[in-house]
């Protein structure tokens, strides 16, 4: 077992220990919640306040033009491209995640029906967050479809002929388990759906690679581990041979091919440009490019590969330590041990008392957070990120020996720490 001693040397070696300097974290706090919602990068605070001052202040309207606020959607789009394997040109940074879900889904159920009107099924995971299924429920009853909800398990046999479209989170919100993108979009195209993939829990934590790997559309989270802030506008993902095969369903005046002409008729921009709607939220996507910035950061240092590495390296000195100095407490490691089927967070299962543990760690400084489960199959779960960028060896030691101390005290019964908050 790692002691404390090897984890700081661990850390004194880590070629990425510098880029943790990119972030304001405060002092005493042990941050594992980079899932749900990434540290504040450094520079943000005064790139924002030259954005509000600066550029919205002093140029008002011209900023659109000199400070470049009109093509912010294709220049950070770019940089997210770099991230998951996407193209210069097909990806843009634009709306929230349910929004580009709305699009992207209904984008492949119309080319679906286009090509095979007798499949009415769009199938994903019972698993998967609820959003991208409560959206895929709404589409599904408008026109006519039905969703499939499954286990992992079961994909192979459920991908029938009367599936349209397939709709997965590559990493599960809740285990932190990561679909084979390639292997999956294979085993969909061999059987005649299309695919949808959230990035939310991948994009900046693992390398993906959208076109290499076959994708159909895909969209992402800006405010998790690409580090946007709260609410940061999202990202959508087109593969260059459906980017131009229809409308898609919000068109809007920045997803015109001229917008200033000013026309009443709607003609789309070409590409994936056509996914934007409306005027854009320019100081939220200000501050979701320094966030995407602290990811490029990490490209002279090895990139993707050098922060998965790192990121597999924290996982796996997690669950170790939990299992060594915490057995005897009921916790059960939930998210898969092989390298290739486990995201950037451990997720650990406990038959009761799970919410007020999470309280009680945060409370200490150590902030993980709680998901509610559904039945056996879906425990409740602590859940812990960790981020490479800012998260340290040293960092997982001190986690799991408050981790330790709030079990061996019972603290977590105190009364507080079982008082629901709006937010979990």
């Amino acid at each position: 077992m790692h002691t404390l001693q090897d984890c700081q040397g661990l850390d004194a070696q880590d070629p990425l220990r510098a880029l943790r300097d990119l972030f304001t974290l405060p002092d005493g706090v042990i941050y594992l919640d980079g899932n749900s919602l990434g540290a504040m990068p450094a520079a943000a605070p005064a790139r924002i306040a030259q954005a509000t001052t600066a550029e919205w202040g002093q140029q008002l309207i011209r900023a659109w033009n000199t400070a470049g606020w009109f093509d912010m959607p294709q220049r950070i789009g770019n940089k997210i491209a770099r991230l998951v394997g996407a193209g210069a040109g097909e990806l843009v940074a634009t709306d929230g995640t349910s929004v580009n879900l709305f699009k992207v889904l209904s984008a492949a159920l119309t080319i679906a029906h286009e090509t095979s009107p007798e499949r009415r099924v769009v199938l994903s995971e019972r698993s998967n967050f609820p959003t991208d299924l409560y959206i895929a429920e709404a589409l599904c009853k408008e026109r006519g479809y039905t969703l499939r909800l499954i286990e992992p398990e079961e994909l192979v046999t459920a991908l029938d002929q009367q599936v349209a479209v397939l709709m997965l989170t590559q990493v599960n919100y809740r285990t932190g388990a990561m679909h084979p993108m390639s292997q999956v979009n294979a085993i969909a195209h061999a059987a005649g759906a299309l695919t949808v993939w959230d990035l939310a829990h991948s994009a900046g934590a693992v390398p993906v690679a959208l076109k290499a790997d076959g994708a159909d559309f895909a969209i992402g989270c800006g405010y998790k581990y690409l580090n946007g802030g709260p609410g940061a506008p999202a990202f959508v993902w087109v593969h260059p041979r459906h980017a131009e095969r229809f409308w898609q369903p919000l068109a809007g005046w920045w997803g015109h091919a001229t917008p200033f002409d000013f026309t009443p008729d709607y003609r789309p921009a070409p590409g994936t440009q056509r996914y934007l709607c409306g005027t854009q939220p320019i100081l939220s996507m200000v501050g979701l490019e320094v966030g995407v910035d602290t990811l490029l950061a990490a490209e002279p240092l090895g990139g993707m590969a050098a922060l998965r590495s790192k990121s597999l390296a924290l996982t796996d000195l997690f669950i170790e330590l939990v299992e060594a100095r915490c057995g005897g407490h009921g916790l059960s490691v939930v998210t898969p041990r092989d390298h290739a089927r486990r995201g950037s967070q451990v997720s650990l299962s406990r038959q009761d008392g799970a919410y007020a543990i999470v309280q009680a760690l945060i409370a200490r400084g150590v902030i993980g957070d709680y998901r509610k489960g559904s039945g056996p199959r879906h425990p409740d779960i602590l859940r812990f990120g960790f981020t490479p960028l800012y998260v340290g060896f040293e960092d997982v030691w001190n986690a799991v020996e408050h981790l330790r101390q709030v079990l061996l005290s019972g603290e977590w019964q105190r009364p507080e720490f079982n008082q629901a908050h709006a937010v979990t």
